[in-house]
């Protein structure tokens, strides 16, 4: 990036003193590259992007607080709300902005539980553990094949046994 002095001195080099590009590159340290973009655009020329009025603007308060009373409520129901108050826009607009102007939902953080090799899952035999962000502490998403199998086979085998095992 160059400064508005230098661009000025490649302009005035170039086109009062006819200096070619090489020569004014060398002489003020600069890559000829640069010095072709200075000659080839004046920057300063080009108007500044605005941003146009939209039918949206009259109407961005009442948008910013149904949002904040209501963050779920459809880009559609908006619009519809808006109609009677005299918006006469596409819907589709509606949802582009209300697309930047929603409130992100936090998410949950789950973090996996290490457990090295030669280590037991503890009494509990739980795999994963999450954290809630709401403060809700550790909470269970699932158990161990073994576990299951043991719950299982123990009431398959009083079943398959008449009912309890103590009748033999």
């Amino acid at each position: 990036m160059i400064t508005p002095e230098q661009h000025a001195e490649i302009r005035r080099l170039f086109f009062g003193e006819h200096w070619k590009v090489g020569t004014i590159a060398t002489n003020l340290g600069v890559h000829h590259d640069t010095v072709r973009a200075a000659i080839a655009l004046d920057t300063r020329a080009l108007p500044r992007a605005t941003c146009r009025r939209t039918k949206l603007d009259p109407y961005l308060p009442f948008i910013r607080e149904t949002l904040e009373r209501y963050p779920r409520l459809r880009a559609t129901r908006l619009h519809a709300m808006l109609q009677p108050r005299g918006y006469t826009g596409s819907a589709v607009q509606v949802r582009r902005l209300v697309r930047v102007l929603r409130p992100h939902a936090t998410t949950h953080l789950y973090r996996r539980l290490v457990v090295l090799p030669a280590e037991d899952y503890g009494k509990s035999r739980v795999m994963l553990s999450a954290v809630g962000t709401g403060g809700d502490g550790p909470v269970l998403i699932g158990w161990t094949r073994t576990d299951t199998h043991n719950r299982y086979s123990a009431s398959s085998q009083a079943i398959r046994s008449g009912g309890s095992r103590d009748r033999r």
